[in-house]
């Protein structure tokens, strides 16, 4: 390595670890413009090279005004989680090795990485040990991938060949989903070609729930995909899985699980009741960047039906070289692709089964208290049941009061939560994905609701 080298990376490491020492005491997010950002790293095209330590620190300079602190504990929007040291490690070296886990020539230490971390999830899961595994980007290419193979296995299952004769005039599958299902399953749909018309959506509980009674009325006689929730993205709820299993498969249906974040509720026992059944499944969708707390970006796609995995995803040309070991292309609609696993495997090794689920607990733990705090005020209502780590919030049942609590939170720079819409009402949207939320920071998040609610914020 050059000298130049190795003082830019030390350079970089150097702001990396100034941001994160820091990064308690920034606001989570600023009021910027884009238009504003752009001129700071903008301009013309340089019409020559420059120093690269310069760039750095440009880059730094100028994106900095920008950058959403997502990973110090006080990060309550979407569903974000943070970093855990070990994983940030890894993600280091994933860049400055530069492996490409497509083939196993390309990287036999990625290869072996995937195929380590997808055994260790399949037990921390609860899921049949020879499942297979593929990485994407995240849950909505996860979804996509499991949904892919799921409409593959129907059809062949019906005598229809997919590899050769596509979906054009193949026997109509009728894929039925939850009324609150999230919107990664809609547009994973549409990428597979079911338009809205061919979805049929069983209705759900006040949790948001599929009701499972509903679920047999909504099976027809032909191919058939259930896609299930765990972990409704308002509410946290999970569907009845071990009851959507039964009554799907007496039908010879594939049921897919979106279980984005909930699906790591099966780490810990005191949570593991929740996804009961889910073993069952035939696929399953889940990110690592949120609740393993690993960087942006990883989602896991799952399938016990490893024959139908592989027919679906895999591709080939006289040029790629295989030696008959695991090759990642098989297992996702990528083919080059980041060694998303490094950093997985750093996580569960430095967390290990425990560690996993006490990460989990402790975020549940931390949103029931943020609930228990606002609720005392009389203003404030909880409108959700708080079985994992959403938490929805409504002031003075009022939509516009309720968005200008949200409004003026996000511009303190104390905290970050989000709003939402569900049966008709704007409601805060507070979720704890975090391993460095502590009770301060809930604490602190809190109070800023509560001074919004009384307009001293």
């Amino acid at each position: 390595m050059t000298t130049d080298l190795r003082h830019l990376l030390t350079r970089t490491a150097d702001i990396a670890l100034r941001y994160l020492e820091t990064s308690g005491e920034r606001p989570v997010a600023r009021g910027v413009s884009l238009e504003h950002l752009v001129a700071a790293l903008g301009g013309p095209l340089p019409a020559g090279p420059t120093d690269s330590a310069q760039v750095i620190e440009s880059l730094a300079r100028g994106a900095d005004v920008g950058l959403v602190v997502t990973n110090a504990g006080r990060y309550f929007g979407f569903v974000e989680g943070g970093v855990v040291p070990a994983a940030l490690a890894a993600d280091w070296l994933t860049s400055a090795w530069d492996q490409n886990p497509a083939f196993f020539a390309l990287s036999p230490a990625g290869a072996a990485a995937e195929e380590v971390c997808r055994g260790w999830l399949c037990e921390l899961f609860g899921l049949p040990e020879t499942s297979s595994a593929g990485f994407t980007t995240g849950a909505q290419m996860a979804n996509f991938a499991g949904l892919a193979v799921g409409v593959r296995h129907v059809l062949t299952a019906a005598g229809w060949d997919v590899e050769a004769d596509g979906l054009f005039g193949a026997p109509e599958i009728t894929v039925v989903v939850g009324e609150e299902r999230h919107a990664t399953v809609d547009r994973a749909l549409r990428l597979l070609g079911f338009g809205k018309r061919h979805i049929t959506a069983v209705a759900a509980d006040d949790q948001g729930r599929m009701l499972a009674a509903a679920l047999r009325d909504a099976l027809g006689d032909g191919p058939v995909i259930v896609c299930a929730q765990a972990g409704n993205v308002n509410t946290g709820a999970f569907d009845p899985l071990r009851e959507i299993c039964g009554i799907a498969h007496q039908h010879g249906a594939w049921v897919h699980v979106d279980g984005a974040f909930g699906l790591w509720a099966a780490a810990t026992p005191s949570l593991r009741h929740l996804v009961d059944g889910v073993g069952l499944a035939d696929s399953w969708a889940t990110d690592a960047h949120k609740w393993l707390n690993v960087p942006y970006d990883c989602g896991i796609v799952l399938c016990a039906h490893p024959g139908s995995h592989q027919a679906a995803m895999t591709l080939s040309a006289a040029y790629l070289t295989r030696t008959g070991s695991r090759d990642g292309t098989d297992w996702t609609p990528e083919s080059s692709r980041r060694a998303r696993a490094f950093a997985v495997w750093a996580a569960l090794r430095s967390l290990g089964r425990t560690g996993v689920g006490n990460l989990v607990e402790r975020c549940c733990a931390q949103a029931r208290r943020f609930a228990e705090i606002l609720s005392a005020n009389d203003q404030v209502a909880i409108l959700n049941d708080v079985v994992l780590n959403q938490v929805l919030v409504r002031i003075a049942d009022d939509d516009e009061r309720t968005r200008a609590v949200a409004a003026a939170v996000q511009a303190s720079g104390v905290a970050w939560l989000s709003t939402t819409v569900r049966q008709g009402k704007t409601a805060l949207r507070i979720s704890v994905c975090d391993h460095a939320t502590d009770d301060a920071n809930i604490a602190a998040a809190a109070q800023a609701v509560l001074r919004a609610v009384a307009g001293n914020l």
